[in-house]
């Protein structure tokens, strides 16, 4: 998977883990090859639990009350996955960097690539992008891909289950007038 200049790719592969936890070390490799992600090394047992647990670590960015705290949350998250950015045509898919170890475990890969991919969101877009979904009963994280930076639902739907719901309270607040 190649990191674009805004992590697009990176961050929406972490959402997709979050929000549906693959339940075997195969069925997180198999997502993660139809996500794009080239995985040259042999998928072990403990990348699940290590991948599981990387992910906590990084819904607390995402949950972080502020843009300091946010920032300090990805930090560690960077420092963990700290490797000396690099040049590699792995996968004979052309020149790109890769910001981590050659030969790194599928959970380490994925935890360099998602911090990294994190942050190149966060700083190029605004480090508000990430939230919570604001719909009554839903609180799936979701990255602020919009054009405006207002987004404030995980998914089309819960907006347009929102919108109903607010429809229908003020019709029957105005019918009780």
């Amino acid at each position: 998977m190649h990191i674009n200049p805004y992590g697009e790719e990176p961050v929406r592969l972490a959402l997709a883990l979050a929000n549906d936890p693959p339940a075997t070390a195969a069925a997180l490799a198999a997502r993660c090859r139809e996500a794009g992600f080239v995985i040259d090394v042999a998928v072990r047992p403990e990348d699940l639990t290590e991948t599981l647990a990387f992910l906590d670590d990084w819904l607390a960015v995402v949950d972080a009350p502020d843009d300091a705290t946010r920032a300090g949350r990805l930090n560690v998250l960077l420092q963990r996955a700290a490797a000396y950015p690099r040049l590699s045509n792995h996968a004979e898919d052309g020149w790109h960097l890769h910001y981590r170890d050659p030969d790194l475990p599928l959970a380490g890969a994925l935890r360099a690539l998602i911090s990294v991919g994190t942050a190149l969101h966060l700083s190029g877009r605004g480090m508000h992008r990430l939230g919570r979904c604001s719909a009554a009963g839903c609180a799936k994280p979701f990255a602020d891909l919009s054009r405006t930076g207002r987004q404030r639902y995980c998914s089309p739907a819960c907006g347009n289950r929102d919108a109903v719901r607010r429809h229908r309270s003020l019709t029957a607040a105005s019918r009780h007038r």
